[in-house]
């Protein structure tokens, strides 16, 4: 069963959501500001979060880099194409401007549900590339790549949802739970020794750069 997330603080709509999702069989928890959200993250990792932008606490575009590696739609009055654009290059994968047709959110739902990795044994897939969690073990078709913690961490992160750029920012951010032996200055060699050795290893140029964004999985 997946579980999603809910950061609103309008209670109504919140409710709304809560029983719509409940309804076609997800689990909800719900946080009703930024600062409860980011707490939350600590407690339980969702398969998917809505989130609204303007929140007490942390507003929306604070909590976003938080949920990095986790498809986010944005449930948001504002409909301006510039709000629109920051947001999906700055880690979310959907936008849905208020009031929403409940229909048409639902579907969205299912979409980036459908489109996370396969995980099979609790592992990340990602064409012939295979990442086991619990073994922190990687492989390209079933042959084993050695990385370094770090080189590992961010392919982790990148895995986790190929759907969705994942910012340099957010990209340090996240994955300094894993290793601090990452730096804004050291992140590109990083990631250029990751992907060679990617490369060598047979899983071709898996990993693509947005100029002046970050990363992501190279889905083309």
């Amino acid at each position: 069963m997946s579980r999603i997330l809910v950061i609103d603080d309008d209670i109504h709509i919140g409710n709304l959501l809560q029983e719509a999702l409940e309804g076609e069989g997800y689990q909800v928890s719900r946080a009703y500001s930024g600062t409860e959200a980011v707490l939350a993250l600590n407690r339980v990792r969702p398969d998917l979060a809505l989130l609204d932008l303007m929140l007490p606490g942390l507003s929306g575009e604070e909590v976003l880099p938080k949920l990095a590696g986790i498809p986010v739609i944005v449930v948001s009055a504002r409909a301006d194409v510039d709000s629109k654009t920051a947001l999906l290059l700055g880690g979310a994968a959907d936008y849905v401007t208020k009031p929403f047709v409940l229909r048409e959110l639902l579907a969205r739902v299912a979409v980036r549900l459908r489109e996370a990795p396969a995980r099979p044994g609790g592992g990340l897939a990602f064409q012939n590339l295979r990442l086991d969690p619990e073994a922190r073990t990687v492989c390209v078709d079933g042959r084993d790549v050695r990385l370094t913690r770090t080189e590992y961490a961010i392919l982790k992160l990148l895995m986790a949802n190929p759907a969705q750029v994942v910012t340099k920012s957010a990209l340090l951010d996240r994955i300094a739970e894993d290793t601090p032996d990452c730096t804004e200055s050291s992140l590109k060699t990083h990631v250029s020794n990751l992907r060679k050795k990617l490369r060598d290893a047979g899983a071709g140029d898996c990993i693509e750069s947005v100029w002046g964004i970050g990363f992501k999985m190279k889905t083309e």
